[in-house]
């Protein structure tokens, strides 16, 4: 069973530690999705991994003829479609074979509140949900590494006690105005041929 002062890890480390391509990927990465630090990347790296372990050994038993591997084929292809890592309607085993590290960070919750706009940056968004200001629903949420369902998308807001539920405080304010101006940016007309030009 093990001591509990002494808990197993939740992720796998990289076999090699110093891999410069490897390195460079992982920067980028964290710095996208606004990890505290490369071991959250290893966690989603680690769950992507079940995932695919799964789906290969059902591909074996489904092609042996396993009734009962058809039915966890289902409950897995279920579970990713409700997760909304696969898009809903014709998933299979290979679907789930070739996804990326990405669709799990894309469903943590500090990155799913960010593209909701009730933050400026993905850090911002994760100080938020540390300092208790979001919820889903009607729980109060405060691990940013929390897998957001699709369905509970629609739920997450402010939290009532959070003084971010005024339109007015500076936090709002300056997402609103980070908005407008991608707006104004993404409605700007390209730029000409310069003056001369053929």
């Amino acid at each position: 069973m093990g001591d509990p002062k002494f808990l197993r890890r939740f992720y796998d480390t990289p076999k090699h530690p110093w891999e410069a391509a490897r390195m460079d990927e992982e920067r980028k990465l964290v710095t996208k999705y606004g990890l505290k630090n490369k071991r959250e990347l290893w966690k989603a790296q680690t769950v992507l991994r079940g995932f695919r372990r799964q789906a290969r050994e059902l591909q074996a038993r489904v092609r042996a003829g396993e009734t009962q591997a058809q039915r966890e084929t289902d409950g897995l292809l279920g579970r990713l479609t409700r997760l909304g890592v696969l898009a809903v309607g014709s998933s299979s085993l290979d679907d789930v074979l070739a996804l990326p590290p990405e669709v799990v960070l894309e469903r943590r919750f500090e990155w799913v509140a960010y593209r909701r706009d009730l933050a400026g940056t993905p850090k911002g968004a994760r100080q938020l949900i540390v300092h208790g200001h979001l919820t889903i629903g009607d729980h109060k949420v405060t691990r940013p590494g929390y897998l957001v369902l699709a369905s509970e998308e629609l739920d997450i807001a402010y939290a009532p006690s959070s003084g971010l539920t005024s339109e007015d405080h500076p936090v709002r304010v300056a997402v609103r105005e980070k908005l407008a101006r991608r707006s104004q940016a993404s409605s700007a007309p390209p730029p000409g041929p310069a003056p001369g030009g053929p």
